[in-house]
């Protein structure tokens, strides 16, 4: 799929029937052929590994409010979509400086490292009776299994949240990804919009709740955290819990069992892992490189922004490509299309993204992957696909939606 059909010029389009088996190869060929794309719909796309990572560096905005009049502006509009980023505009995901800053300096100091690695044993009890589930059962859907409910209960876990209705929370947070999707269908936005309001509203209620019964967790910390006399509001707190969710959530899951895929659809990987399991960690960077859990970010200019040899304008909306520039041959070398847990460089993925927006959650992510990834190929030598692999849908978030395994 590298050459474009005689005489066609290649444009970005993900709606193919073909696309969500196996978005790479068209991923392929926009990079080699359209590497800096001015897409019909009215918004650009980078997908060179060496101008993504410049661009999620470059300090460029994240707010939509900042894109100018023009078919992709008019698109959102006509859609409902509002310049107010989602959950009152308060996620660090959706602020510039000095906004995000100021919260992410705020989180930091609750979101500590310390935090982090005290969750390893908790995770490691809820992997393994996952697998004990899993190992009785014979065969499952290892999303519904493993993948799904693993970095919910480990947020969740984390934080200290109170009782709650945790099948709404997931589904909630479930819906409100679709809002970094590159959506424009009114009924999406409503959903979404609706999903906002309802989140909003349970996790405000977690947060009051821990006011009152403030213990040695995560919430906590961020109800406590202050940086000269200055503190998260309760809307902020709301904002960044949630983000926790939609953020911390999903893109584990695809981790998880995109991971688990990418060992099965490649035996000589997986067995070097089982002859070497030193090398989970550098397994868990390659994989992260292999199959990206977030495949695009966003930026937008504030000023022309020169890249490849063309001027982008301001107010443009540009698609930052992470999953194609992870692939990126010219940077990664001939056998970038390939799996190899042992690559050497393959931290260098930019699946976290880059810059001061690179994902905070980036440590617990790996800590997950390490130990839920390696139990599973350690524990089933006899782990296989046992039908096939079902996708969500999305683009910038396209994971399993159901992946049958037998042990």
């Amino acid at each position: 799929m590298s050459t474009p059909p005689q005489g066609e010029p290649v444009i970005f389009n993900p709606f193919t029937p073909d696309f969500m088996d196996d978005p790479y190869p068209h991923y392929a060929q926009v990079r080699r052929h359209v590497p800096v794309h001015e897409h019909p719909g009215g918004f650009w796309m980078l997908s060179r590994y060496e101008d993504v990572d410049a661009l999620l560096r470059s300090g460029l905005s994240v707010e939509q409010r900042h894109v100018a009049p023009g078919p992709f502006r008019d698109a959102y509009a006509k859609a409902g979509v509002t310049d107010e980023p989602r959950l009152k505009g308060l996620a660090l995901l959706d602020r510039d400086p000095s906004d995000h800053t100021r919260l992410r300096k705020l989180v930091s100091k609750a979101f500590t490292a310390r935090a982090i690695n005290a969750m390893e044993p908790q995770i490691r009890s809820l992997v393994d009776d996952a697998l004990d589930a899993i190992a009785e059962a014979g065969s499952v859907d290892l999303v519904e299994a493993l993948a799904f409910p693993l970095p919910f209960t480990v947020v969740s876990r984390m934080l200290g949240m109170p009782p709650t209705d945790n099948e709404r929370l997931r589904m909630l947070s479930h819906t409100l990804m679709r809002s970094v999707e590159p959506t424009t269908d009114p009924v999406v936005m409503r959903a979404v919009e609706a999903a906002d309001a309802e989140l909003f509203d349970l996790v405000g209620e977690a947060v009051s709740w821990k006011r009152d019964h403030p213990a040695d967790d995560l919430l906590t910390a961020l109800i406590t955290a202050e940086d000269n006399g200055d503190a998260l509001t309760h809307d902020e707190l709301v904002a960044q819990v949630a983000m926790l969710y939609v953020a911390g959530h999903e893109t584990t899951v695809n981790l998880l069992s995109g991971g688990t895929l990418a060992l099965l659809r490649n035996p000589d990987q997986l067995k070097l892992l089982r002859d070497t399991p030193d090398l989970i960690e550098n397994a868990v960077e390659e994989l992260l490189r292999y199959d990206a859990p977030v495949h695009n970010s966003r930026r937008v200019t504030l000023e022309s922004y020169h890249v490849g040899g063309y001027e982008i304008p301001p107010g443009a909306f540009i698609l930052a490509n992470l999953a194609g520039a992870n692939r990126d041959e010219t940077f990664w070398g001939p056998d970038a299309e390939e799996l190899r847990l042992d690559r050497e460089n393959a931290r260098r993925h930019l699946s976290f993204g880059a810059g001061i927006h690179h994902c905070l959650g980036a440590a617990l992510a790996r800590i997950e992957g390490r130990v839920a990834i390696g139990e599973l190929v350690r524990r089933f030598p006899a782990l296989s696909l046992d039908g096939d692999v079902e996708w969500n849908g999305l683009l910038s978030l396209r994971g399993a939606a159901r992946m049958p395994v037998r042990v």
